[in-house]
């Protein structure tokens, strides 16, 4: 190998440049503003959001030190030069840290194509439920459990119907969503579906076209009979409900991804996993660091972003972080964990002579994690910055006399800043989207200029 040249392996792949966490927006926000935002919980949050659940600061102050090297770092080393760099530990947080929620967000997009999803055809799904009943999901969330069971058991009666076909067995993966647009707490679900019934011989039966408005209309009538059961929604709500033409329920039926497209059911897979805000629709400005998140035109209010307080900010998408164990994945029927076990060991006992001899699934290696990294952000973790040769962890550091040493000795070491962060101007003129009070309201984008997507980072399959 000559040194200095990039391996063809490697080319088109350049070195992952160090990361800046304080840099996010997110981050100076949080470092600004987390310990306003805790200590006014009580009084001004806990109305609206509920009791402060204890997996709030532990996400939060764990996503501050995500990618901070004053934290922890693994040592990386070159084997052809020698080259030493640092790669800072991540926090593996769910549903906030941008960074760690995308490498997720992959490995299922990768999951349900390569492990759960059969060659047939899927559809896209969305089922919503009105205003009115939000706020009971808000206060108990273990009632979204309940919510996905009577979508999927909804679902597959209006599908066995359609096909005539009782014993027709569904597939599907679906995700809880609790947040809008603005980061409202607007629970729905996204499902990824096949488009027909299997039997349980592994035969399966394309859904032909049928109206919608039964699966709605028994949607509808479930969920409120469920709440009505539980004792949280009164009779004369509930008659009021089930009399009203538009009753805000909402069963949506997205386009077709045939068995062919891989790379689309991937894409499909990943964009019902996102996370719920995107850093990249965040602009902090003013001198008290208003945020301001700018996103689709909302036609109704005629604008395109909305002002916090960076509190509040910070209050309305903390809600959408998950409790600790609480699943908002879950698979139905063919690709429920149960089938596709049996499955499994099906095919093991026929290849091999034994089920136990059937092939381990994937490991979440360092290769796959490099993987993962280079498809994210299309560089190289692992990748030596000086020769282009491979690198490989040498050690890790965790001790905080042996972290400061270390980053003393490189110039490396910059301990947190104690004053809050405030972000830089912006073409967003401050004070702007704010009422007399200083909190937020919708407006018109100044400029009216369009804002793209970020949302989703794969586009919007509600088209």
């Amino acid at each position: 190998m000559i040194r200095g040249r990039v391996p063809d392996r490697h080319r088109g792949l350049p070195p992952a440049p160090a990361r800046q966490p304080r840099a996010s927006p997110l981050w100076r926000c949080a470092h600004g503003h987390f310990g306003e935002f805790l200590g006014a919980y009580e009084e001004r949050y806990q109305a609206e959001y509920g009791f402060l659940r204890p997996v709030i600061p532990d996400v939060v102050n764990r996503f501050m030190a995500c990618g901070d090297p004053t934290f922890g770092f693994a040592r990386i080393r070159c084997g052809d030069c020698g080259a030493t760099r640092l790669l800072a530990f991540s926090c593996k947080g769910r549903y906030f840290c941008p960074s760690c929620h995308a490498k997720k967000v992959q490995i299922f997009g990768e999951f349900v194509r390569g492990e759960v999803a059969e060659a047939v055809a899927h559809r896209h799904w969305v089922f919503s439920v009105p205003k009115m009943l939000r706020p009971y999901f808000k206060f108990d969330r273990a009632l979204l459990k309940d919510l996905c069971r009577i979508a999927r058991g909804c679902l597959v009666e209006w599908m066995r119907e359609a096909l005539g076909w009782p014993e027709g067995v569904e597939a599907a993966v679906m995700a809880i969503h609790t947040f809008g647009e603005y980061l409202d707490f607007h629970p729905h679900l996204h499902a990824v579906v096949a488009d027909g019934l299997f039997g349980s011989g592994g035969e399966f039966r394309p859904l032909p076209d049928a109206p919608l408005r039964p699966l709605e209309e028994m949607f509808r009538v479930r969920v409120i009979g469920f709440l009505r059961g539980r004792g949280l929604l009164p009779e004369e709500r509930a008659r009021m409900l089930l009399g009203w033409r538009h009753s805000g329920f909402s069963v949506h039926r997205g386009r077709v991804v045939e068995a062919a497209d891989g790379e689309g059911l991937e894409k499909l897979a990943r964009y019902i996993l996102r996370n719920p805000f995107s850093v990249a629709k965040m602009r902090l400005t003013g001198p008290d660091g208003k945020v301001f998140y700018q996103s689709r035109m909302n036609p109704k209010a005629r604008a395109n972003f909305v002002a916090f307080k960076p509190a509040d900010f910070l209050a309305a998408v903390t809600q959408h972080i998950p409790d600790g164990g609480f699943h908002l994945v879950r698979y139905y029927g063919w690709y429920s964990n149960k089938m596709r076990g049996q499955r499994a060991r099906r095919a093991g006992h026929v290849r091999n002579g034994d089920a136990a001899d059937a092939p381990e699934p994937p490991s979440r290696t360092s290769a796959h994690w490099q993987r993962l990294i280079r498809k994210v952000y299309e560089a190289d973790p692992l990748l030596c910055p000086e020769c282009g040769g491979p690198m490989r962890v040498a050690s890790l550091v965790d001790s905080p006399m042996l972290i400061e040493g270390t980053l003393r000795g490189m110039g490396l070491w910059d301990p947190p800043p104690s004053p809050p962060c405030r972000g830089p101007p912006d073409t967003i003129r401050e004070g702007a989207g704010l009422d007399a009070d200083g909190d937020r309201q919708l407006v018109p984008f100044l400029e009216d200029a369009a804002f793209p997507d970020y949302g989703a980072g794969e586009g919007d399959f509600r088209n």
